[in-house]
Parts: structure tokens; sequence; C-alpha cells
């Protein structure tokens, strides 16, 4: 499938040309901040992303909440952008792996969407497109990935890397949790402002986390740095002096979106009608935070889309503030809906009662990164 029409032509690039894949999952906005981090730290990052589908979000419809934002341009225009920038975020053109739009339709209409092999074929057909030197993949597992169990997104990302070196380009899988939604907020313009908040240095811990060690291996990868050690220090680094920020800032402005975003984020993107918070019914511990209803329920809000065709409202959404594992008391706000009507506010309000579980007894959540793979073995993370 890559080479039935064009490659990304970036070898004439000094630097090293790295990107990122997640296998998709709920409040995974990684990709937003990620991408200027390690742009700023001398990596080239030709992001290519998707749109979101039933229960995931996706990338692109998050950028395009930001007023303007273009994700589709020709190559030679996001070839220059990343001899400028080093980094593009682009949605997949014909230009590139033509051929995957339409097996995909043909896994659709088989009954093998979760084909590992297939799977395997359509991220690394566009990936290696993108004439990279390495590759990170984020491999969800747990209840709101596709791929729930353990051994299946082992399998999955062992195919992936295999893949890689058979085209010669390092890749590294990190294996984490999607048990619970990633950050606070779960939407599309939410997590525009999330990912801000985690450019000047804050954001939610979990977020804050997988974004800047999923930087330290792109930079390792990129060549930038021996050690994931050095490599997070100067991720930090990039977040930390606003270099990231900066960065940011540029790639929207180049691709036409509204770079005071940045700035003063909750005065660009588009707001919610209403807020309403959402609170306990009981005292007790959150036993779980279930993903998939809670994107399902984004979806009830008119923020989703069931086919490719639905449009979006990019306004909705819910900011989660329970975890699993919290202590909370009858009447305390667990998360905060964020609706375009009453209608809207009520399929969030159902959606969340079935989402956040409270019970009697402790729970101890899995930890957000599990597995480190590479062509040289499984490493536990913890």
């Amino acid at each position: 499938m890559r080479h039935l029409r064009k490659k990304f032509p970036l070898n004439h690039l000094p630097v090293g040309r790295v990107d990122k894949h997640s296998t998709g999952g709920v409040g995974d906005k990684v990709s937003i901040a990620l991408a200027p981090i390690v742009a700023a730290c001398g990596v080239a990052v030709p992001m290519m992303s998707g749109r979101g589908l039933g229960h995931t979000g996706g990338t692109l419809d998050k950028l395009e909440s930001i007023p303007g934002f273009q994700t589709r341009m020709p190559l030679v225009d996001a070839t220059r952008q990343l001899e400028r920038l080093h980094c593009a975020l682009l949605g997949q053109s014909g230009e590139i792996a033509p051929a995957d739009r339409i097996l995909y339709a043909l896994r659709d209409a088989t009954g093998t969407v979760e084909s590992i092999p297939l799977i395997s074929a359509s991220i690394m057909s566009k990936k290696m497109a993108e004439s990279l030197t390495g590759l990170v993949l984020d491999v969800k597992t747990g209840a709101g990935s596709f791929m729930p169990k353990l051994e299946d997104a082992l399998t999955l990302a062992h195919t992936m890397i295999a893949l890689g070196a058979r085209h010669s380009v390092p890749v590294v899988a990190l294996l984490t949790n999607m048990d619970s939604p990633l950050g606070v907020a779960c939407g599309n313009a939410n997590e525009i402002e999330e990912s801000v908040d985690l450019l000047k240095g804050g954001g939610p811990a979990d977020l804050r986390e997988l974004t800047l060690r999923t930087a330290a291996e792109m930079l390792v990868l990129g060549g930038t740095d021996a050690t994931l050690d050095g490599a997070l220090t100067r991720a930090r680094g990039a977040v930390e002096s606003g270099a990231a920020l900066q960065r940011f800032r540029e790639i929207v402005a180049a691709q036409g979106g509204d770079p005071r975003v940045c700035d003063d984020p909750t005065g660009v993107l588009p707001q919610p009608a209403l807020r309403i918070p959402f609170v306990a019914a009981c005292d007790g511990i959150v036993q779980r935070v279930e993903p998939r209803t809670v994107g399902k329920g984004i979806t009830a809000m008119g923020g989703g889309r069931n086919t490719m065709a639905d449009a979006i409202d990019p306004s909705v959404g819910f900011r989660i503030t329970a975890r699993p594992g919290d202590a909370v008391r009858a009447g305390a706000t667990l998360a905060m809906i964020e609706a375009r009507d009453e209608a809207s506010a009520e399929a969030g309000r159902a959606a969340l009662a079935q989402a956040i579980v409270i019970g009697p007894g402790a729970v101890q959540p899995r930890p957000l990164i599990s597995h480190r793979i590479t062509t040289g073995g499984v490493e536990l993370i913890a």
C-alpha cells in the first residue's frame, strides 16, 4: 500500500524524522502537545492523524475546533512547513497510501476491522510512507481500547515493530492503560484547551506523564539524546522555557488557525451553551470510570460520530475529575457536563451515571505505562 502513491519527500532534512501513533482511546489528546514539544527540541514530526469514530476521539477533529485550522495540505506545502517549523499536523490525503481507505471499507464489509495483521498493515503503510527515521507506538489496552486483552495488545505491538524493522525504521511501542479516560477533558475544543495548559506547564498528571515519556522516546529515536533521562530533561525544558508553546503557536498560524488559542483558549475556542455539574449519588470509592460509555456519551451529545459523514459539535463534552480509587461523598462534583442544550445535557448525564461507578471497596488502578517493547524484547515499566 505504501508504494501505490507518493512518499513524504523528507530525506533531505538534516534532523531526525519521528512520528507517533496511538491505537485510540477516550481523552487521548497526547499528539496535540507532543508534536510541538518534540519539534521544539529539534526533531521533525510529520504527524498524520485521523478522525474520531465510535467511542474514540480523533486528533483532526480536535485540531479543527481551532477556528480556521486546516489539516489538509499538499505534500509540497507540508514539506516546506516541516523544513521551517519541524512539524506539520495532517490528515490522510489521496497522496499517501490511498489504498488503505479501500482496504478499510473491505475490512468493514467482511467483519475484519479488528484483524491484527490488517490493523498493522493499515497503520504501518501510512507511517512507512512518511520517510521516517523512527516511530513510537502508543498501544492502548484495557476497557476503553480496541485491544482490551494484554496478549492482543502485545501481539499488535510486536507485529508493527517487525514491520518497521523490515523497512529499516526503528519502532518503540509503549503499552498504556485505557481503563479510564486520559486527562480531565473529553471532547474536542476542551481537549485543545487542556493541551495548551500542558504546554504552559500545567495539565493533568497522567496526560503530562504520558506526553513527556512519549516525547523522550521520540527524541532518542531522533538522535538528540542518547538516553531517555536526558531526553526527558530536554522535553521538560522545552515546556518550561515556553519554546514548545511558541512552536505550537507557529504551527497553528501556519495552518490557518487562530494563534491566540495559545494565550486565550476559552476566548477563541467554541464554548458550550450549558455547563452542568454531575455529582455523586452516594458516599463511597470510585470503582471505575468506563471510557467506552464516556465516549459514546460524547457522541450522543453531538461531539462524536457514528459514521464518517456525521458532523460534530466541537463545544460539547465532559471534564471528568473523578478517578478510580477516589473517596467521594454524596453531592460531590465528579464531572462537568458541557452541552449545547438541555437534551444534550441529559444525554451526557445519562452516560456519566453509567460510566462513573461508586462502591464500597478500595481500588488499585493499573499503572499508566506498563510495557516498553522493541526488537530487543519486552521491558516491564511497572
